[in-house]
């Protein structure tokens, strides 16, 4: 027990900032004397052996993303005091508008922090490129749109190199955004494409109808509850959501065939007419298809950045981060989203329809993506 309490201690001394008095009275029998009076601030490791006697207030502070900071630059390699620089701009995970949660989450909004991000970089002339580290399965076709505007928004204001690396993954909306890029690089493992719409609807009534559960709304319009879970979709239903799912798909086609076309020229671009089943390939694959433009690595893209930006080998490489975040080096990623969602499928298909009914340009792999 005595050891339990000690390491209790060490945590709540070890973590962030709002400060608040605990008294502690704490006697343990270990070996040897430890008396302690007055005031005592403890910072890396500490290891008592022996009776410690402690009478006073004990300050603690913790950190909690009320009190986070603005995003401020973190320098993670180079020679700041060269007055130009490249900055990396993370984007991980699910593409959604609307903020992350679970174990571990520091509850962001994607869709809100990369405008954030990217209004910082706009106002600061010492950015001269951007890598946009990319690493995300895609997400909602809304949200995805709104990142792509915003990074076209931002070229049109700075007119500064963007290179666009795709780490693990980088399929639909995220693929989308890639390629709003000057140069896109993916790792020779990368998963790349998923150029499709995913629209997870269910049909719930035998289940329900097996405990006695009859669906009875009260509606005006006939198709308003097309796609309810609670009854079965009659065909025209159907056919009105996959229009729909269609036009967001030529969409998608089309813009894809517009930025290749532009960066790579017709013959190259012409490649891509086999890719546009929504199925995903490797970075080797999609660089022989053209759909990005070199198979490479994270330090690839910044060499690639600075190159562009005719900036020196040894220029500095920033990343904008909050005062609570830990990640310092281009490979961190923020705990922006729960992890437990890949392990576990917490959500009831059907049953949280009303949170994130939305069509999604995303590569579905995990079970707790299928009700969004």
């Amino acid at each position: 027990m005595f050891r339990l309490i000690l390491l209790c201690i060490a945590f709540f001394a070890s973590v962030g900032c709002q400060h608040r008095p605990m008294r502690v009275n704490m006697l343990g029998n270990i070996g040897g004397k430890m008396n302690m009076d007055g005031n005592m601030n403890v910072t890396g490791d500490t290891r008592v052996d022996g009776t410690m006697h402690m009478t006073g207030d004990l300050a603690t502070s913790i950190k909690t993303d009320n009190t986070a900071s603005r995003l401020s630059q973190v320098t993670v390699e180079g020679d700041l005091s060269q007055p130009r620089r490249v900055a990396v701009v993370d984007v991980d995970g699910l593409l959604i508008n609307q903020n992350s949660g679970g174990l571990g989450s520091m509850g962001e909004n994607p869709v809100a922090l990369f405008q954030e991000k990217l209004r910082a970089l706009e106002s600061d002339p010492s950015i001269a490129s951007i890598v946009l580290r990319i690493d995300s399965p895609g997400g909602g076709v809304t949200a995805t749109d709104i990142m792509c505007q915003e990074l076209r928004r931002f070229k049109t204001s700075r007119n500064i190199p963007i290179v666009a690396c795709i780490m693990s993954t980088g399929t639909g909306g995220a693929y989308q955004l890639a390629i709003q890029a000057d140069h896109v690089i993916a790792h020779p493992t990368s998963i790349v494409g998923g150029i499709g719409v995913i629209l997870n609807l269910y049909s719930m009534e035998d289940t329900l109808g097996q405990y006695n559960i009859a669906a009875i709304p009260v509606k005006s319009g006939d198709k308003i509850d097309g796609g309810s879970p609670v009854r079965t979709m009659e065909q025209d239903e159907r056919d009105l959501l996959q229009n729909i799912a269609d036009e967001f798909h030529q969409r998608f086609v089309n813009e894809v065939k517009s930025r290749r076309f532009e960066l790579t020229g017709p013959d190259e671009a012409g490649k891509l007419d086999d890719w546009f089943d929504g199925r995903v390939v490797t970075g080797r694959a999609a660089t022989e298809a053209s759909m990005v433009d070199q198979t490479g690595y994270l330090d690839d893209a910044i060499a690639s950045a600075k190159h562009l930006a005719a900036l020196d080998a040894n220029a500095a490489v920033v990343m904008l981060r909050r005062d609570n975040d830990r990640a310092f080096t281009t490979m961190d990623v923020t705990p922006n989203t729960s992890q437990i969602g890949s392990l576990i499928p917490l959500n009831i298909p059907g049953f949280d329809r009303s949170k994130l009914p939305t069509f999604m340009y995303l590569w579905q792999l995990e079970p707790s993506m299928v009700t969004r």
